[in-house]
């Protein structure tokens, strides 16, 4: 059972407001994957229907195929949807003690999960002395418990600093090696691109691109250009060249955008015939900035 979870067209409406549109994707086990978008995209709305706190107008979703109803499945997930909300006059421990209680799992796992999220030595000391990052790293430990299949994270560095964010990263990498699936909401490309193998972009509720994370970025790539023409001399000379498929004008060069492989020693070579002085000639492949910013515009 390879399969997590699958989504099939989900629909979400709040009156004229498509938070969610006809959304369909599908989770494989042992993968980190991300939700990236800008805020009201629909990220934390999927999220919510796929936690049951948010009815769907439309669509449907299953856990593990199916076999288990998603009143069974949410026993087998992790999640931190809201900011951490513990009591601030207890300790570390007391807080998941009492979490241990409700979720009905033995109060061993404590300390397993504070060393994991490393706050074991402050366990004994009151949420309400903790850190952003400290309280946000217990949320996760808390979320653990339980021994989750799927640990589902919304913005999980909102709001920290470099540090703390660092801090969020490298546990999330550490529990996607102890074979945790992951699935985190974000609308950081730097946060997606290091921590997710798989991502699904996500522009005002639609499916803008689902795949692997480094596959977002391969493509033909693009050819910075700098000469002593203008922008408009060189798109007009260019706009029929094989394999430019777009043009546009940087602060610094042209950038022109590929859709097959071009021989960069044959494309000067073509531009000095035309006796254009070429300054600067550079072939690059997207980042994935330069790819989300592509598909969302």
């Amino acid at each position: 059972m390879n399969t997590i979870l699958q989504l099939h067209q989900l629909d979400k409406k709040y009156g004229n407001i498509h938070a969610v549109n006809q959304l369909s994707f599908r989770l494989e086990r042992g993968n980190v994957y991300g939700i990236l978008g800008p805020n009201g995209s629909g990220k934390s709305t999927t999220l919510g229907m796929l936690l049951n706190v948010v009815n769907p107008t439309s669509g449907s979703f299953q856990w593990f195929n199916g076999k288990i109803s998603t009143h069974e499945a949410l026993k087998k997930i992790g999640a931190i949807i809201e900011r951490p909300n513990f009591y601030p006059y207890m300790t570390a421990r007391q807080n998941l003690e009492l979490v241990c209680k409700i979720k009905e799992v033995s109060f061993s796992k404590i300390d397993e999960k504070l060393i994991l999220v490393n706050l074991f030595e402050r366990k004994n000391d009151r949420f309400s002395t903790y850190s952003l990052g400290m309280k946000q790293r217990l949320a996760i430990a808390s979320a653990l418990l339980n021994d989750p299949e799927i640990l589902i994270l919304d913005e999980p560095t909102n709001g920290l600093d470099p540090k703390g964010i660092q801090d969020i990263r490298s546990i999330i990498k550490l529990i996607s090696q102890q074979g945790t699936t992951i699935l985190l909401a974000s609308h950081l490309l730097d946060e997606v691109e290091k921590v997710c193998s798989h991502v699904v972009v996500l522009q005002k509720g639609k499916k803008l691109y689902e795949g692997r994370t480094e596959q977002m970025t391969q493509s033909f790539g693009m050819i910075e250009i700098k000469t002593d023409k203008t922008f408009e001399e060189i798109s007009k000379l260019l706009q029929n060249y094989s394999g430019i498929d777009k043009i546009t004008n940087e602060p610094d060069y042209v950038l022109c955008y590929l859709n097959q492989d071009i021989d960069s020693a044959l494309l000067n070579k073509f531009l000095t015939e035309k006796n254009i002085l070429v300054s600067h000639l550079r072939k690059t492949k997207p980042t994935l900035e330069q790819r989300f910013l592509d598909l969302t515009e």
